[in-house]
């Protein structure tokens, strides 16, 4: 991705004895309290000679409200693309310059904003640099069932990370269940991959680009294969299946489907459509979201500002239904190698669909979305050596675990050769990325294993699963590194450890 992307944290779960769970400190921003004058008179006149922005209004989720504030946005200038009742959030758009302020006035409303500040030319994913693609050779009847005979996957021996989180072994025991879904919101996947399509769920995928759900053939599917590749690769990690063909998932046995939130000419994520995704998720019976993204245009969403708070809301609404309908929600940490514990960070990106402009933030009261929302299980990223990659955001009680997402520094022996995670691109290809957005799914492919061996567990569960089973190196001694702090057990590095595939399937 072109920029650099954090997230961060959750819910406090129960664990047992020489663990103890630490609940996140950055506190979902609280809903505005209504300032609930008068209703807008009928025909009040009404500006609309400012560009056309996109804005989330969050409301009391009821039938009565929900429908008095859209009457409202009428009023105010504004038209009404979807609702979503059922947490209360309306996605409208205006080109009144005053819509926001004016709507936060509303009885009913507990806050409203812009989604945006223009149009946003910028990447939110949370990988880094281009793939670097690689050959392959062409898949033969002999090459398939050599790798069936071995239960390797022809590019398996390049798959470091497979090996290093214990997925291989996983796969002789559990490769998963097909009543499990990872949902991978995202740039939008190529189903038609021959790596993917035998685990591609389509009647669970969907576009969100507009922020109202578009189920039509193929709507889920990356704008430009070129420009667009990150979500297909994502979902190779999470399942791509053992069928004798290029790689292999860390659960090949599981389906994934996609939804596309990212705008064409452009991989960046609007509120409304991150919105649409968890609902849609939730609505389909998805068992994982993988999100490896930070919603634009903010970084981090400050409470004390309305339009940020609106976005920080809306989406947290959002994943909170997709929790309650029994979905776990993994979110990639972000980039920018920032301690998330820290009282101050210096955010000089924000916003990026304009001229950003730095200021310091204080990351408990300033939410990177969707990773810092409650319930949401953030991820750092780790290379070869177990170490924390140069680029992962990190932060004692932050992260809540840690896995592959790859590591040009750190060097794997042979035959690996590369440093970073290899998985699928869009048209048949394959290549390699690294970056949070790499870890991201692998711990949500752990979850799905965890989900396939424990069917009725609940998602507050498969993460103490998550947590309780992973294995934490501790904090590097040789050379030390001071910025990693807490210990053994939890440690601001690598959260309660790296993930466990084995275990994951064996208890």
């Amino acid at each position: 991705m072109a920029h650099l992307r954090s997230r961060r944290r959750r819910a406090l779960l129960a664990v047992p004895a020489g663990l103890a769970l630490v609940a996140s400190l950055g506190l979902l921003p609280g809903a505005a309290s209504a300032a609930p004058q008068d209703a807008l008179p009928a025909k009040a006149p009404v500006a609309a000679d400012g560009p056309l922005l996109s804005y989330v209004v969050n409301t009391t989720a009821d039938h009565a409200t929900v429908a008095k504030v859209k009457k409202a946005i009428g009023r105010a200038g504004g038209s009404v693309v979807t609702a979503y009742q059922q947490i209360g959030v309306i996605v409208a758009h205006s080109k009144n310059p005053d819509f926001a302020k004016t709507v936060r006035t509303v009885p009913g409303v507990q806050s409203a904003g812009a989604t945006r500040t223009a149009p946003i030319t910028s990447a939110a994913t949370t990988d880094i640099g281009k793939p670097e693609k690689i050959k392959v050779p062409k898949a033969t009847a002999r090459s398939e069932a050599r790798s069936l005979a071995t239960g390797k996957e022809p590019l398996e021996g390049l798959q470091w990370d497979i090996a290093a989180i214990k997925a291989d072994k996983a796969a002789e025991v559990n490769p998963g269940s097909r009543k499990v879904t990872v949902a991978v919101i995202d740039t939008g996947v190529d189903d038609t991959h021959p790596d993917l399509k035998a685990n591609f769920s389509r009647g669970q995928s969907a576009s969100c680009v507009t922020g109202k759900a578009d189920t039509s053939p193929g709507s889920w599917r990356p704008f430009d294969p070129d420009e667009d590749y990150h979500g297909t690769h994502v979902a190779g990690e999470i399942a791509a299946p053992r069928n004798g063909v290029g790689v292999t998932g860390v659960a090949p046995n599981v389906k994934v489907s996609a939804i596309k939130v990212s705008q064409a000419k452009g991989s960046f994520f609007y509120a409304e459509s991150v919105v649409c995704a968890f609902v849609f998720a939730a609505e389909h019976h998805v068992q994982v979201t993988n999100n490896s993204y930070y919603v634009d245009p903010w970084m981090f969403n400050c409470a004390d500002d309305p339009d940020q708070k609106a976005i920080a809301d809306a989406v947290g609404r959002a994943a909170k239904f997709a929790t309650r309908k029994g979905a776990v929600n993994v979110a990639s940490a972000g980039n920018s190698n920032f301690d998330l514990a820290a009282k101050k960070i210096t955010d000089a990106s924000s916003p990026n669909d304009g001229t950003p402009a730095s200021r310091d933030i204080d990351p408990s009261k300033c939410l990177d979305v969707p990773a810092q929302v409650p319930g949401v299980v953030t991820v750092a990223a780790t290379g070869v050596k177990s170490l924390k990659s140069y680029y992962s955001n990190y932060g004692l009680n932050q992260i809540d675990v840690a896995a592959p997402g790859g590591d040009v520094r750190q060097v794997p022996e042979l035959p690996a050769k590369d440093g970073r995670i290899l998985s699928t691109l869009p048209g048949g290809d394959y290549g390699y990325l690294q970056g949070t957005s790499m870890a991201g799914p692998h711990v949500a492919g752990v979850a799905a294993l965890l989900k396939s061996a424990h069917p009725d567990a609940s998602p507050q569960e498969i993460q103490w699963l998550l947590k309780a089973q992973a294995d934490n190196p501790g904090c590097p001694t040789a050379p030390a590194d001071p910025a990693c702090t807490g210990t053994k057990h939890v440690n601001s590095f690598y959260g309660f450890g790296i993930v466990n595939a084995l275990k994951a399937v064996e208890d």
